[in-house]
């Protein structure tokens, strides 16, 4: 019998890729994004209480922490009220959500790995709409799984790695933070993780990020390196405040349910899957 999951913000980064690789003979697909409002509750009724699903995915949110910034609003609307109606609809049809959240739910003061069982404390709005949802999620269905993850990363011109490789194709400068400290995970590594819990018996919170840490700065040109291509644009800078959002996957070693990658390995992986649109050769960039 198929499992029937259905992906919010399926249009999105996490959304796009378990869409390419959900077994569609294991599983029946469902996906919406803009076409089902996860902030309007009626909406988000009438479509979980017509289709039923096995298992609800949430990867709708509003993740640019500069645009959270601007309007509260609008980011507590989408990440707070859209897992608290998604917790909610899922609940009456028995289904199991999965909400993904972020390392910005606490504060990067710290200074060393954050475990599950440590307190949250969101600085920015992102961070604190994202844990508004997760206690929304808590609340409201009891089986739930949570997964926190860190810098998960593409090659998107608005992302920060989509930025970075845009100035190593044009010679242009730009300032990346050497006190800014986390686990890069690639969307690959965080949907592999969605996937293997979908019909697990674990529920609750875990972190999801690769193993490893670094900075802003050795990411970026770890990345550029790996995919071959000049570092000299990359400025080293330091952010408004250090921040340190080490996820330690504790849950995930205690219960022995998976294993995440080092984030080295990972980045390598993720370019021998997707090639950048150009590349170094012969000393100058096409």
């Amino acid at each position: 019998m198929q499992t029937k999951i259905w992906i919010t913000g399926a249009s999105g980064r996490i959304g796009k890729i378990l869409l390419q690789q959900l077994d569609r003979t294991e599983n029946k697909i469902l996906a919406t994004d803009t076409d089902v409002d996860v902030a309007d509750l009626e909406s988000v009724k009438s479509y979980c209480d017509m289709n039923r699903p096995d298992v609800v995915i949430n990867c709708a949110g509003l993740t640019d922490t500069d645009y959270c910034e601007q309007h509260p609003e609008e980011a507590f609307r989408i990440n707070a009220i859209g897992a608290r109606n998604l917790a909610y609809a899922a609940q009456r049809v028995r289904a199991k959500i999965i909400q993904l959240s972020t390392d910005d739910v606490f504060a990067g003061n710290h200074g060393e790995p954050l475990i599950e069982f440590d307190v949250p404390a969101p600085t920015n709005i992102y961070g604190r709409s994202k844990y508004a949802g997760e206690n929304f999620v808590r609340e409201l269905n009891p089986k739930h799984l949570i997964i926190r993850s860190s810098w998960i990363y593409d090659l998107n011109e608005k992302e920060f790695l989509g930025k970075v490789f845009a100035s190593a194709k044009t010679g242009t400068p730009i300032e990346v933070p050497m006190d800014q400290f986390s686990s890069p995970t690639s969307g690959d590594a965080l949907a592999n993780f969605v996937m293997n819990m979908i019909n697990s018996s674990e529920y609750g919170l875990f972190h999801a990020s690769c193993e490893g840490s670094c900075s802003r700065y050795e990411f970026a040109e770890r990345a550029l390196l790996a995919a071959g291509l000049p570092t000299d644009c990359l400025v080293r800078s330091f952010g408004k405040r250090p921040r340190y959002t080490i996820l330690d996957n504790l849950m995930m070693k205690i219960t022995g349910v998976y294993q995440m990658p080092q984030w080295e390995n990972d980045l390598a992986a993720y370019f021998q899957t997707h090639k950048p649109e150009f590349t170094l050769e012969g000393g100058n960039l096409t």
